[in-house]
């Protein structure tokens, strides 16, 4: 599969004239097309445009409603809950970190919740999106139903993704994950190119471990990371989601046998306001010094989370971000259709 280099602005603008198309406004187009774009250009092709097309599928199926945005359904002081009416997920997600953004600064401390909303695409954006206002985000969202409760043979909990992420000058800890051990973007990337994962991803039909992706997503049975201890940090943190948004749990948006309506929980904390500034940089900066370290088996080299991203953007804005040449194509089709 060949890789074409698109100038960012390229491949962001292309998307949002696409967008266009679908019913959005100039503004929410443009928004929502960089927020795709930059899961591309740090590095994260799972979950950028590799996605736009099951996006715009699920807005044809009425599951995703362009012109809709979050409304206030609770504002208690630093506590708010919104009903993001089935809108766009990756806007509504960056309309709730930045209103977390916005209420840590007066509180230090805040907590915004989203009930009824969608997939937010990349989660490690709204990370970053909270360390560029110099304060601390947390943020975590459930699924459909993707992997097995530990002991299950069925899938009866979501990876629900968590994103924990802590400015630094250096360079922020920005933390990405799901609760399967590969996301199921990364799968459906390795499917395509017929590729098995380098590690166990998930179960058969018979329960055996496997390393083929389309396996394991025709199942939906991912292996949770660290085994029954992930199966029940994703179930605690699904019915957080629900409790504090008093939205869906993973299994009441399974239901519909789409992605919908999900709940999800944006934290924020102002390390000025909190008083935090004096030590957060020399904390940060030991403790991943002591992590650097680190003797390693072979020439291997230890990492923190989110230690290349920077690097991966400044490469793709010079260099002109990886898109393979037929995802590349069917955007033109889409555009020009």
């Amino acid at each position: 599969m060949i890789d074409l280099q698109i100038p960012f602005e390229k491949l962001s603008s292309t998307l949002k004239e696409i967008l266009l198309k679908y019913g959005f406004t100039e503004e929410r187009a443009h928004r929502c097309a960089v927020l795709f774009a930059k899961a591309d250009l740090d590095g994260v092709r799972s979950h950028g445009a590799n996605r736009f097309f099951l996006f715009l599928d699920f807005i044809k199926k009425g599951l995703v409603n362009p012109d809709k945005e979050p409304v206030a359904l609770s504002q208690l002081a630093m506590f708010e809950r919104w009903d993001g009416q089935e809108g766009v997920g990756n806007l509504n997600a960056d309309f709730a970190m930045n209103r977390a953004i916005q209420l840590s600064k007066e509180f230090g401390i805040s907590c915004v919740t989203l009930q009824n909303t969608n997939h937010w695409m990349r989660g490690g954006n709204f990370g970053w999106q909270a360390v560029e206002a110099g304060c601390i985000g947390i943020c975590f969202t459930n699924t459909i139903p993707n992997m097995p409760a530990w002991g299950g043979s069925e899938p009866k909990i979501g990876n629900n993704p968590l994103v924990i992420a802590i400015p630094r000058e250096k360079g922020p800890v920005v933390l990405d994950m799901a609760f399967t051990q590969f996301a199921y973007g990364k799968l459906s990337i390795a499917k395509a190119k017929g590729e098995l994962m380098d590690y166990e991803a998930g179960f058969d039909e018979k329960g055996n471990l496997t390393k083929d992706p389309g396996t394991v997503i025709d199942n939906l049975l991912g292996l949770p990371i660290g085994l029954w201890k992930g199966s029940g940090l994703s179930m605690v943190l699904d019915l957080l989601a629900a409790v504090l948004s008093g939205g869906n749990a993973s299994h009441e948006v399974g239901k519909s046998g789409h992605e919908s309506a999900v709940s999800q929980v944006f934290l924020c904390f102002d390390p000025r306001k909190l008083e935090l500034r004096d030590w957060i940089e020399t904390k940060s900066d030991a403790l991943i010094d002591d992590l650097k370290s680190s003797r390693t088996f072979g020439e291997k080299s230890v990492r923190y989370p989110g230690e290349n991203t920077l690097e991966t953007r400044n490469r793709n804005l010079n260099n002109g971000v990886p898109i393979s040449e037929k995802l590349w194509a069917e955007l033109q089709n889409e555009l020009n259709s």
